[in-house]
Protein backbone atom coordinates (compact mmCIF):
# COMPACT_ATOMS: atom_id res chain seq x y z
CA UNK A 1 0.00 0.00 0.00
CA UNK A 2 1.70 3.32 -0.85
CA UNK A 3 1.39 6.00 1.63
CA UNK A 4 0.63 9.41 0.68
CA UNK A 5 2.64 11.44 3.70
CA UNK A 6 1.72 15.24 3.69
CA UNK A 7 3.82 18.05 6.30
CA UNK A 8 2.24 20.52 8.02
CA UNK A 9 4.32 23.74 8.62
CA UNK A 10 4.40 27.18 9.05
CA UNK A 11 5.85 30.14 10.01
CA UNK A 12 6.29 34.00 10.08
CA UNK A 13 7.01 35.35 6.61
CA UNK A 14 9.11 38.83 5.74
CA UNK A 15 6.50 39.62 3.46
CA UNK A 16 2.85 38.56 3.30
CA UNK A 17 2.54 38.40 -0.58
CA UNK A 18 6.40 35.68 -0.46
CA UNK A 19 7.28 32.56 0.91
CA UNK A 20 10.55 33.16 2.47
CA UNK A 21 10.00 32.60 6.39
CA UNK A 22 11.16 35.75 9.03
CA UNK A 23 13.79 33.14 10.83
CA UNK A 24 13.79 29.37 9.64
CA UNK A 25 14.99 28.20 13.24
CA UNK A 26 11.45 29.58 14.18
CA UNK A 27 9.10 27.33 12.17
CA UNK A 28 6.14 24.91 13.48
CA UNK A 29 6.41 21.75 12.51
CA UNK A 30 2.92 21.34 13.38
CA UNK A 31 3.34 17.36 12.26
CA UNK A 32 2.95 14.50 9.57
CA UNK A 33 -0.26 13.29 8.55
CA UNK A 34 -1.05 9.81 6.43
CA UNK A 35 -3.36 11.73 3.91
CA UNK A 36 -4.31 15.35 2.71
CA UNK A 37 -7.84 15.22 4.91
CA UNK A 38 -5.88 14.62 7.99
CA UNK A 39 -2.87 17.06 6.86
CA UNK A 40 -5.75 19.98 5.65
CA UNK A 41 -7.63 19.64 9.07
CA UNK A 42 -4.23 19.88 10.89
CA UNK A 43 -3.49 23.25 8.78
CA UNK A 44 -6.66 24.81 9.41
CA UNK A 45 -6.28 24.57 13.02
CA UNK A 46 -2.79 25.73 13.32
CA UNK A 47 -3.65 28.44 10.52
CA UNK A 48 -6.43 29.63 12.50
CA UNK A 49 -4.67 30.35 15.53
CA UNK A 50 -2.67 32.75 14.07
CA UNK A 51 -5.84 34.51 11.47
CA UNK A 52 -4.81 37.97 13.39
CA UNK A 53 -0.68 37.49 12.01
CA UNK A 54 -0.77 38.89 8.68
CA UNK A 55 2.93 37.60 8.06
CA UNK A 56 1.97 34.16 9.47
CA UNK A 57 1.32 31.24 7.13
CA UNK A 58 1.05 26.97 7.59
CA UNK A 59 1.57 25.39 4.40
CA UNK A 60 0.76 21.54 3.52
CA UNK A 61 4.30 19.40 1.75
CA UNK A 62 3.39 16.47 -0.24
CA UNK A 63 6.05 14.14 0.51
CA UNK A 64 5.00 11.82 -1.54
CA UNK A 65 5.47 13.92 -4.54
CA UNK A 66 9.78 13.42 -3.71
CA UNK A 67 9.76 9.92 -4.30
CA UNK A 68 9.43 8.32 -7.55
CA UNK A 69 7.94 5.25 -6.22
CA UNK A 70 8.95 3.14 -9.50
CA UNK A 71 12.71 3.50 -9.20
CA UNK A 72 14.82 1.45 -6.86
CA UNK A 73 14.99 2.52 -3.60
CA UNK A 74 19.33 3.30 -1.97
CA UNK A 75 20.52 1.26 -0.38
CA UNK A 76 20.22 3.32 3.46
CA UNK A 77 16.36 2.78 2.17
CA UNK A 78 16.63 -1.06 1.52
CA UNK A 79 18.38 -1.63 5.18
CA UNK A 80 16.58 -4.19 6.81
CA UNK A 81 15.45 -6.35 3.62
Amino acid sequence: MTQRLHLVFGGELTDPSKNVFRDTSEIDLVGMFPDYATAYDAWKNAAQKTVDNAHMRYFIAHIHRLRDEEQAGSPTEELGD
